[in-house]
């Protein structure tokens, strides 16, 4: 355990400051939360690529308790227009992470074998993707009203050009879609970090 102590550490604090910044707006479409959560596959990725998959799913699992105790007392806390978290947020956040982060283990030890950046950016591509569908479709979307029906989400639902240019969609399509964006920016972004940490960590496996 105390090997990936640091992973365990910076996968935590992802969580928490991803969680309090998701309340403060950046622009129209996205939250500040929406460039500090995509780090979350990063630590995964190190993690995979230096202690093993074992180890990635522990760091993963430990994220994922952080995450609903964030979301815990985020119901507690009452702001303008009710709880801070909501109950189809908290399920759409953890289940979204839950999924997305196993499955980046999951092809991240699949391809690791190949160049090095095959891995990382494959795995969290594809993570990153699948975790901004769960979470907006749970969040978010009217056709899963019966989740939570006191939860008013018709705000989420106006239809509106798509990030303000394109077709008509639902607003919670175009904030999906915008987070999306940023999460692939930042996939081939973190390809920089990835290297260095790993070098760092285990120099046989650069």
């Amino acid at each position: 355990m105390t090997r990936i102590l640091p992973g365990v550490i910076a996968m935590a604090a992802v969580v928490v400051a991803s969680n309090i910044l998701v309340q403060f707006l950046f622009g129209q479409w996205l939250t500040w939360g929406a460039f500090t959560y995509p780090i979350a596959f990063l630590v995964t990725d190190v993690m995979n690529r230096v202690y093993g998959v074992s180890a990635a799913r522990r760091v993963v699992l430990t994220g994922f308790a952080v995450g609903v105790a964030c979301s815990l007392i985020g119901t507690q806390i009452m702001g303008e227009f009710g709880p801070l978290v909501t109950l189809r947020i908290a399920v759409g956040s953890g289940l979204a992470f839950l999924m997305a982060q196993l499955l980046d283990v999951a092809i991240f030890d699949r391809l690791r074998s190949g160049a090095w950046w095959r891995a990382p950016l494959a795995s969290t591509l594809i993570g990153s993707s699948l975790d901004t569908l769960v979470f907006f479709t749970v969040a978010f979307s009217s056709a899963l009203v019966f989740l939570e029906p006191g939860n008013d989400v018709s705000w989420a639902n106006e239809v509106l050009p798509l990030l303000g240019l394109g077709p008509a969609a639902p607003l919670w399509v175009s904030l999906a879609l915008a987070d999306w964006m940023v999460k692939l920016t930042l996939a081939l972004v973190a390809l920089v970090p990835f290297r260095v940490v790993v070098r760092k960590l285990s120099p046989n496996l650069a």
